[in-house]
């Protein structure tokens, strides 16, 4: 085996890239960055019936929007057929696999007797010896498995798991349509790519034996195996749509930071000290499989919730402009080829970031920044502007419309002086102030919103609003 590490990522192109497989190929990526190995796509797209070329899509997609970089690949078990089909060649004419002529109508009948006897539903070995063809049929290709001893997986997450041979049927590797099966293939690509390490869900865990054989079969140096815990939803089962958006092109839509959920999925199994909270460059640094716990992984989207925030709170303002640009975008509040003065925006976004969540409410909370026609919220309306209000807001109006400077310090210092002459509280003032300029009862402080919007745009709403009554 190559001294110089080599993983995989092997994802069947059936759906959308989810939160289990970007984790597998997260944890991989880090294993060949840390090593300073390398790290390989592979389309396991055999499943012609389930695999679409708009999933291959998905998955490069949101490899690329994680920023998990490839260095070889992305290979097709497609292109690689007449590869698997020599590799079945050898194991015929060495006997270590044959040819089965059963047909899937038979094989489920005897698989449903077995069952009603309460034995194990395998396969019953019938044409392991046969010497000649049976006539009319087209056969599969079956593996001879060792019918008795203990096949062992030294797992570097789990430990040493054995199986008993017993239990294992001679599984197919090559389909009677002449299209190899998925143990098969795996350990062909895994050989001819030189894997040191799979690292994959422990739900694979129960195909390493049939691998590890054909391995032998092959003679082949086994790689090392680690199978990481699966991840559960909040109610401890297994984590699938109901939990909420599991594919990862869904969080970039509801407004999620690449980086953010990086940052999660590493920790959904992984620790490191006390630490919450990484860089690309820490996670390549401090990375090991010894630090991925057997237990499975709880999925807690507050808690990627938070991690968002934080990021998003981390961000430049100029940078969290690009990002929510789409968003501002889909929502109606800029068309396409709106030009916005990035120095402006960029003030509105540094007063909005600490409290926005995601991307999505970001945009959101920049309407009334962009937009002048601002709806006004009916319940804000009639619990702060009335007559007694709007009285406030043309001295409000007054005191701004002679007003040189805008910044917010300046528009404070006058503020203080309108409300000790009005003998109010300043809340009793700012709140109609922020119902009329924003049409929202909660936004960043006001004068920051104010020296945002600006003298004249400020003006017009506190007209709009005052002509109300």
């Amino acid at each position: 085996m190559s001294s110089k590490v080599r993983v995989r990522f092997a994802p069947s192109p059936t759906g959308h890239l989810h939160i289990g497989g970007a984790r597998t190929a997260l944890f991989n990526w880090l294993f060949a960055r840390h090593n300073k190995g390398v790290f390989i796509l592979r389309i396991e797209d055999t499943d012609r019936s389930r695999s679409t070329e708009e999933y291959i899509e998905a998955i490069i997609e949101g490899m690329k929007w994680l920023g998990l970089d490839w260095d070889e690949g992305p290979y097709r078990q497609t292109d690689r057929l007449e590869i698997y089909k020599s590799y079945v060649n050898k194991l015929l004419k060495e006997n270590k696999a044959y040819y089965c002529y059963c047909s899937p109508e038979e094989l489920e009948e005897r698989r449903r007797l077995a069952l009603a006897q309460g034995k194990p539903p395998k396969y019953d070995g019938r044409c392991r010896e046969l010497k000649e063809p049976v006539p009319g049929r087209i056969p599969a290709v079956r593996f001879k498995m060792p019918q008795a001893g203990t096949t062992v997986v030294d797992d570097l997450i789990r430990g040493r798991v054995s199986f008993d041979n017993e239990q294992l049927d001679d599984f197919i590797i090559m389909r009677s349509d002449g299209t190899p099966t998925y143990n098969f293939c795996v350990v062909v690509d895994d050989v001819d790519m030189r894997i040191t390490h799979v690292i994959r869900g422990d739900d694979h865990l129960n195909n390493t034996p049939k691998q590890i054989q054909i391995y032998r079969a092959l003679n082949y140096e086994i790689p090392q195996f680690a199978h990481l815990p699966m991840i559960l939803g909040a109610d401890k089962t297994r984590l699938s749509k109901r939990h909420g958006a599991t594919s990862v092109m869904a969080y970039k839509e509801m407004g999620y930071l690449p980086e953010a959920l990086l940052n999660y999925l590493v920790r959904l199994g992984w620790s490191y000290k006390d630490q919450e909270i990484f860089s690309k460059e820490e996670l390549i640094e401090k990375f090991s499989l010894e630090n991925i716990g057997k237990s499975a992984a709880v999925f807690n989207p507050e808690k990627l919730l938070w991690l968002n925030s934080h990021y998003i709170n981390a961000s430049t303002p100029e940078r969290l402009y690009e990002l929510v640009r789409p968003f501002l975008i889909k929502e109606g509040i800029i068309k396409e080829d709106t030009e916005i003065d990035i120095q402006w925006i960029s003030k509105a976004i540094a007063t909005l970031k600490e409290r926005s969540r995601t991307l999505v409410e970001l945009a959101n909370s920049l309407r009334y920044y962009i937009i002048d026609d601002i709806e006004i919220d009916e319940e804000a309306k009639e619990k702060f502007i009335n007559e007694k209000t709007i009285g406030y807001l043309r001295r409000v109006r007054e005191l701004l419309s002679g007003m040189d400077g805008f910044e917010s310090k300046t528009l404070e210092e006058a503020f203080k002086k309108l409300i000790s002459e009005l003998g109010v509280k300043l809340s009793e003032v700012a709140q109609p102030l922020r119902v009329a300029i924003t049409g929202k009862t909660v936004s960043p402080p006001i004068f920051d919103v104010l020296s945002v919007i600006g003298k004249e745009r400020t003006l017009r709403r506190l007209d709009r609003v005052i002509k109300t009554l």
